[in-house]
């Protein structure tokens, strides 16, 4: 078990290293994750499957590494040639997941989330069924997080319109099934503590300056210094409870502010809700590993 907790740690950590590089995604990951959860959960589906669909959310932008700062943190939207940069993010994930040894629990999600039933997503342009089921919950994740969170060139739109954006949308760009159930559980409220934060219980911080995302770190204690990722202003964190806030403190740490940094209790957590994942039969996932 320990091997494989620290093959899977390796990953989390992988993953959380790229999305650092973005100063507008803080906890999309973390988001998108929890969001595959609720559905996967919701389908009466192995604890084990269930688990291994959140990790497919939480890797799903592994190929990101491969796309230009330039790109990745443009104030504006893209042209059509960058975009087309962006558009290879899947296929650069897969081929860096490959050859991981446990490429099989995430591979499908990372290679394929931009798929679309009605076959005009990518890389490959897969329809309907064809599309395995984490990617197109993935998918779906992904999408309600781009739309209900704060971007260089827009806010945040509320979760009632992201929800109304996915039925318009349904057997097009999301699976109708799919889809549909997710609109239910973002109605009923089962995404209420996931908008909006970056880990369980704290909220996303914004730089005052500039707007990007500040992801408070579970580790930050009260008075703790923290950088904005893009124009590298310094603030000091203040607690009071389960509230958090941002004072400026005047200072700049350019090199400080863009440093990725994995979070090590949060992969502790995710680590600990993976167990039945590492655990799974049919074969055992360790027997294949570790003979």
């Amino acid at each position: 078990m320990r091997q494989a907790q620290e093959l899977l740690k390796t990953l989390y950590t992988m993953a959380m290293m790229v999305e650092a590089r973005d100063a507008y995604t803080g906890g999309h990951l973390w988001r998108v994750s929890r969001f595959c959860y609720a559905l996967a959960d919701s389908l009466g589906l192995s604890q084990s499957e269930v688990e291994r669909i959140a990790l497919g959310g939480f890797l799903h932008d592994l190929g990101k590494v491969g796309v230009p700062d330039a790109v990745l943190n443009k104030p504006d939207k893209l042209s059509d040639a960058e975009y087309e940069v962006i558009k290879t993010h899947p296929q650069v994930g897969a081929d860096l997941l490959r050859d991981h040894p446990l490429a099989e629990l995430a591979l499908d999600a990372v290679l394929r989330h931009h798929e679309t039933p009605d076959g005009r997503g990518y890389p490959l342009g897969l329809r309907g069924k064809d599309i395995p089921l984490a990617a197109r919950i993935v998918g779906i994740a992904d999408a309600f997080d781009a739309m209900t969170s704060t971007r260089p060139y827009r806010r945040g739109m509320p979760k009632e319109r992201a929800l109304a954006i996915i039925r318009e949308n349904l057997g097009s760009q999301f699976d109708s099934e799919l889809g549909e159930r997710f609109i239910q559980l973002g109605e009923a409220g089962r995404f209420d503590h996931i908008i909006g934060h970056s880990e369980p219980g704290i909220p996303l911080q914004c730089c005052q300056g500039c707007g990007p995302i500040i992801a408070v770190p579970r580790s930050a204690a009260d008075g703790d210094e923290l950088f904005c990722p893009s124009c590298a202003g310094g603030y000091r964190l203040s607690r009071r409870g389960p509230n958090l806030a941002l004072e400026p403190s005047g200072r700049s740490n350019p090199a400080q502010a863009r440093q990725p940094r994995a979070d090590p209790g949060l992969i502790d957590d995710l680590l600990l809700g993976a167990e039945p994942l590492l655990q799974m039969r049919k074969p055992s996932l360790l027997e294949r590993l570790f003979g």
